[in-house]
């Protein structure tokens, strides 16, 4: 997601933060690709595929989950926090809503719920809205190759799932447009993304106004038995504005995953805990 500062002054914060949130926060994300995981001993095996064949692949994969994505309804929980100078929560903003198809077969967002933001440090803006639709459940299609530089890093193993892992990286960035920057990790054997972990991209300052966007993770689960719907997505991150650093914690979840037209529900994990499970 993306946040516009509100803060009018104050520039001790960052310093605060630093020191009071640092116990908190050594798990989180730090920078914009966060920190990256010791390669495991799978690493030194051979690739079965050259690297461009390997991106091509699922680049193709990821195309067909995201058409496949477009015919399920699913329900979408957004809770994001932000934090004072010692710690204590300021306000949320929650938002819970169904992606769902209307009797002609339009597919659009339904708002269940959504109190008025108490948020003391920061405020949306649009582009927050495209990222929780777009990046944060981020998907690289072949007609979307062409942005990215794309770089493999090595194997790594995800919990029980052996990955391939890339380095993503806009090639240049087009004013208006929205994109991801960060690492991808893709199953070897189905060739899709299972996690991600980055940013949204460009940060925006023009004037005294400032538009900053955290690190978050998102994880993916096999829903259908075919591709790897993503489920649970989380950043805690501190965003450091002219005016000084605000602490941001944001949780979405994606349950409830339907096929549109079909009669049998699938159901995503109420309780989703990364790093994602095999299909059985």
């Amino acid at each position: 997601m993306s946040i516009s500062n509100t803060i009018s002054g104050v520039v001790a914060v960052a310093a605060l933060l630093a020191t009071i949130a640092a116990g908190a926060l050594a798990q989180a994300p730090q920078g914009p690709l966060g920190p990256q995981k010791k390669p495991s001993a799978s690493e030194s095996e051979p690739l079965r595929l050259p690297v461009e064949e390997i991106i091509r692949q699922f680049a193709a994969k990821e195309a067909e989950f995201r058409e496949a994505r477009d015919n399920y309804t699913y329900t979408q929980h957004v809770r994001v926090r932000d934090f004072d100078a010692f710690g204590k929560g300021g306000g949320e903003w929650t938002r819970s809503s169904e992606i769902i198809f209307t009797p002609e077969g339009r597919r659009h967002e339904r708002i269940l719920r959504e109190p008025p933001s108490t948020l003391e440090r920061i405020s949306f803006s649009r582009e927050d809205l495209q990222d929780l639709e777009n990046i944060q459940p981020f998907v690289l299609t072949t007609a979307e190759l062409h942005k990215y530089r794309i770089e493999y890093t090595g194997r790594e193993q995800v919990d029980e799932i052996s990955t391939y892992v890339f380095r993503v990286a806009p090639k240049r960035m087009e004013k208006g447009e929205r994109y991801f920057e960060g690492t991808i990790w893709v199953d070897d054997q189905d060739l899709q993304i299972v996690k991600t972990r980055g940013k949204a991209v460009p940060d925006l300052r023009q004037g005294g106004q400032e538009n900053l966007f955290p690190t978050f993770e998102t994880y993916r689960e096999n829903i259908d038995g075919k591709y790897w719907f993503p489920t649970y997505t989380r950043a805690d991150d501190r965003l450091r504005f002219k005016s000084g650093e605000v602490r941001i914690v944001m949780l979405v979840r994606y349950t409830n995953y339907k096929r549109f037209g079909s009669t049998a529900r699938i159901t995503g994990v109420e309780e989703v805990k990364p790093p994602p499970k095999p299909p059985q």
